[in-house]
């Protein structure tokens, strides 16, 4: 049975494979929502559901239990050992991918109409049901000890966990969501079952479904695969602000060529000037060779390869960074133009040619995300976690277009802040000190 609490036959006009797609937006009796697009036209369906919290919800003195857990799932689940489930997995010719974020947890299965039932009873045991066999975790654990090892040895991975430890502190993102080499040797199996126990919850949870199913079959399959999973569990970390000020920090490492990580605080993704910042760091950094930075930095002075920026809403925090590599040799005057780009458009904001060029490309761009079950499914279901409603789809690129000159380069003069950008370099820069 299904209660259709709210149905939304939104008919998305992008041309997403030349066809239209219908959104329905569904409750299933046991209080699920989901998003559902049918297309039968191929005996595929593609499933994506989201848990709040990820690995946020470590508890103290356990970095990196749920990215451990997590790595588990598919490590056995009821009477199968690991090699058993991965068998019977194959025979069905089904994938599940089982992932752990700062603030999410992420469960996605593809397969094949024929198989449903009996993927989805194999993804139910693997939800309700894990081992956590001694020999499992002692295989996966020394593959995350093995990734810890390498990442203290990667520049990019070095400058990355110096500034989130400066920016965040003690606050979840400011460390690794692999735990450290103490913290991970300590986990034990009772961890595994206390993670998996606070993280697989249904209080926060999230639903896309595409393909050949209906919206009408939906809400049964969601109650009978999630509905014995505990109705909530325990809040995750809160708010924390960015905490990094201004400055450059250079972390001596044995390497010809010096990475950089740069930022400062950034903008909330429901924030209404979004749209409006979205468009500037397209035009900052964030369109490949078309933007500012590529063209100062890299075609006109030959300092890298690649300059890339972001706007990276958190849930609990906002960050606008970039990043870049350039020769010991070269970095400071790398870091040095890059200053001077980010205070130019602070300053004298783009040009409405820029601002005409970006559109052009962002809305364009936009339709070809589209381009199948899985890729559509993981859009609805982030849809939804950011609190957007189907008909999105259809009013982005106007919002996009609705976008002025004037809005631009107020939020350029707002949000841009050269004097705060903080630049975490790893390497051995030369004319490069640390002002910390």
């Amino acid at each position: 049975m299904l209660r259709i609490a709210v149905t939304i036959c939104a008919v998305l006009t992008c041309q997403i494979a030349h066809a239209e797609v219908n959104i329905q937006k569904i409750t299933s009796l046991g209080g699920i929502d989901a998003w559902v697009v049918e297309e039968p036209s191929i005996p595929f369906i593609a499933l994506e559901i989201r848990m709040r919290g990820g690995t946020g919800l470590d508890a103290p003195g356990k970095r990196g239990a749920v990215n451990l857990m997590t790595a588990l799932i598919e490590e056995g689940s009821g009477d199968m050992d690991a090699q058993t489930f991965q068998r019977r997995l194959d025979a069905l010719a089904a994938s599940f991918s089982f992932r752990a974020f700062d603030d999410t947890m992420s469960i996605s299965a593809r397969y094949l109409t024929e198989n449903q039932d009996e993927v989805l009873a194999l993804l139910k045991q693997a939800l309700t049901e894990p081992r956590f066999d001694q020999s499992a975790i002692n295989r996966v654990r020394g593959q995350v000890l093995s990734g810890i090892a390498a990442d203290q040895k990667n520049p990019n991975r070095i400058a990355s966990a110096y500034f989130d430890a400066a920016a965040f502190g003690d606050h979840p993102y400011g460390t690794s969501a692999d735990g450290t080499v103490d913290s991970v040797n300590a986990l034990t199996q009772a961890d595994m079952f206390a993670a998996h126990r606070n993280t697989l919850t249904r209080d926060e949870i999230y639903v896309s479904a595409v393909g050949d199913i209906t919206a009408e079959e939906i809400g049964p399959l969601l109650d009978t695969l999630l509905g014995d999973l505990p109705d909530d569990g325990p809040a995750p970390a809160g708010n924390v602000s960015f905490g990094l000020g201004g400055g450059t920090t250079v972390i001596p490492f044995d390497t010809p060529q010096s990475v950089a990580l740069f930022g400062h605080s950034g903008m909330k993704r429901d924030d209404d000037d979004f749209f409006a910042a979205f468009i500037l760091n397209a035009i900052l950094g964030g369109a490949g060779f078309e933007s500012r930075l590529m063209d100062e930095v890299r075609e006109k002075r030959g300092l890298t390869y690649g300059i890339r920026s972001y706007l990276v809403p958190k849930f609990h925090a906002e960050m606008w960074i970039g990043q870049v590599a350039s020769s010991n040799d070269t970095i400071a005057e790398a870091i040095a133009v890059t200053r001077d780009v980010w205070a130019d458009l602070a300053t004298n904001g783009i040009t409405a040619e820029e601002l005409a060029v970006t559109k052009t490309f962002l809305t364009g761009e936009y339709p070809l995300r589209f381009d199948g079950n899985a890729e559509i499914a993981g859009i609805m279901v982030g849809m939804q976690m950011i609190g957007l409603s189907p008909d999105y789809v259809v009013n982005r690129n106007d919002f996009m277009n609705a976008v002025t000159l004037a809005d631009v380069n107020r939020v350029a003069a707002e949000y841009l802040r050269p004097d705060d950008l903080h630049f975490v370099v790893v390497g051995q820069p030369v004319g490069l000190e640390s002002t910390n």
